[in-house]
């Protein structure tokens, strides 16, 4: 009976579910199948700037294939589009990384901290780069003892419409792994407990947003919450610039690893905490 449906019906259907309930019922019959690879509902899941987010995924770092991807997006079926845009797509180097959301229509976006700006991590005595592989890049930095913490960094996209929450994710404490088992060395945590953290955040048309708290829970990764900013135009890009801060130099602190900045859309942070453990 389902089979005897029109295709168009079928695709009034799909247009109102979500892209894993679409692809849920395409398995239901050969009509479903064929409403369900339609463009049309496909580009309904899509953002609107979607062919800017296409050109970033194909450039990678930004370079002369962004005009050809943008081309390419308007001739490649749209399910083909919306497939490519949900694979984590790296640029700046590989060391920023966006996806589109599943569930909604925002980008969500990781920045490694080698793309952040960090005072004294020229300086081992300090700061080092290290393996872990928790991480989405597989590097996070690790501090062992500093007067003045200070990691700051910028990010310039053009994000879908809707509001955002920015988020520096951060551990106390050094994980690795002994024996096949995940374990933490406390070794050098020490200060974060006597002055609170401060978070920055500003965006190019004027938004502000700061916050600050004290660093507790060693032994697990926290999504530190800085701030939210609202896009409102898509078609234009959004710079944004971040800081967190602890610059009290009456104390030295230490052992906490910086792994990224994270930014998703606030629909995927209104069900959880300000302080998310990941």
């Amino acid at each position: 009976m389902l089979g005897d449906l029109p295709e168009s019906c079928v695709a009034e259907v799909l247009l109102r579910l979500d892209p894993p309930e679409i692809c849920r019922m395409a398995r239901l019959s050969r009509t479903f199948r064929g409403a369900a690879s339609g463009d049309g509902v496909w580009e309904s899941k899509l953002p609107r700037n979607y062919a800017r987010l296409l050109a970033v995924a194909a450039a990678g770092d930004g370079g002369e294939r962004q005009a050809a991807a943008a081309l390419e997006a308007e001739s490649l079926p749209k399910k083909e589009v919306y497939a490519r845009l949900c694979r984590r797509n790296r640029f700046d180097g590989g060391k920023k990384e966006f996806w589109l959301d599943k569930g909604g229509r925002g980008v969500c976006m990781s920045i490694s901290s080698m793309a952040l700006s960090i005072t004294g991590i020229d300086d081992r005595r300090y700061w080092n780069f290290i393996p872990n592989d928790e991480s989405r890049f597989h590097t996070v930095a690790y501090l062992s003892q500093i007067w003045w913490f200070e990691v700051r960094g910028e990010v310039e996209f053009c994000f879908p419409e809707g509001t955002y929450s920015l988020f520096y994710r951060v551990h106390l404490g050094r994980p690795f792994k002994r024996l096949g088992r995940r374990v933490c060395s406390s070794e050098h945590i020490h200060g974060w407990d006597i002055k609170p953290v401060r978070f920055q955040m500003s965006t190019s048309d004027g938004q502000q947003a700061q916050s600050k708290c004290y660093l507790t829970d060693p032994g697990v990764w926290i999504n530190h919450h800085v701030g939210d900013f609202v896009v409102k135009d898509s078609s234009k890009p959004t710079n944004i610039r971040f800081a967190m801060i602890q610059i009290d130099c009456t104390h030295t602190k230490g052992g906490l690893c910086v792994d990224s900045v994270v930014v998703k859309p606030q629909y995927l942070t209104q069900k959880k905490s300000p302080q998310c453990y990941v």
